[in-house]
């Protein structure tokens, strides 16, 4: 792959299915924490009989985690066929949970029907797409009186984040890193591969003019989640 490559391509194509669910699996503890506790904060908004979306689901690991303990009707979309695939494989048995492939800027629902939709794990930043179509989307399909929250890294979360994606490049899973253009929140990888993030003034810009009070706040002080009521 060359520097034009973009991120959904490159999710979709080159981390995707068992190589992504990797990529979990060599997390440092730290890292560990901070997938957990973004779970945690998703699942205080949870509530007996919801119906819940995830933009950009993967193989399901979030959702295979909600749906342990509450009666939800859970539905992910992704783009990427492969871990999709793997997904219903690892669901196989499990009921209410629901995946299609589709994109998160065209989402193939009416307006008004999910009480909660989330993407996490910084996939506003990840998939490199218009953020601020995916939030308009997010907030179409969602019913009045719920909720659209979207996290990423927060800054004080840098170290531990560079430390595990240069555990994922030592693994072979994604390219090397290139640390002359990594830094300032940016981490660049040779193969073209570039994660960013957000700032709050930005999530604070990209929510001007949807018609919803939204708020930003830190999360174990790793995750800066921007929630937009309905």
């Amino acid at each position: 792959m060359n520097g034009m490559v973009m991120n959904g391509s490159y999710y979709s194509k080159s981390l995707s299915a068992e190589r992504l669910e990797r990529c979990y699996e060599v997390a440092p503890p730290r890292v560990q924490k901070y997938l957990e506790e973004e779970i945690r904060h998703v699942h205080e908004s949870l509530r007996p009989g919801m119906k819940v979306l995830e933009l950009g689901c993967g193989y399901g690991r979030v959702l295979r985690r909600l749906a342990e303990s509450e009666d939800l009707l859970l539905i992910g979309i992704d783009i990427s066929m492969p871990s999709l695939v793997l997904a219903r494989r690892l669901f196989a048995g499990d009921r209410g949970i629901s995946i299609a492939i589709m994109n998160a800027l065209h989402l193939g629902f009416p307006d008004g029907v999910f009480d909660l939709v989330f993407c996490i794990q910084n996939g506003i930043s990840a998939f490199h797409i218009d953020q601020r179509l995916m939030m308009r989307e997010a907030v179409r399909v969602t019913k009045s009186g719920g909720a659209a929250l979207f996290s990423t890294y927060a800054d004080g979360f840098w170290e531990d984040r560079l430390e595990w994606f240069r555990v994922q490049a030592a693994y072979g899973l994604i390219g090397e890193i290139d640390e002359i253009r990594t830094g300032n929140g940016v981490i660049v990888c040779k193969d073209g591969f570039r994660a960013t993030t957000l700032l709050p003034d930005q999530f604070a810009f990209l929510t001007e003019g949807l018609g919803s009070s939204a708020c930003v706040r830190t999360v174990d002080d790793s995750s800066l989640f921007c929630e937009i009521k309905v």
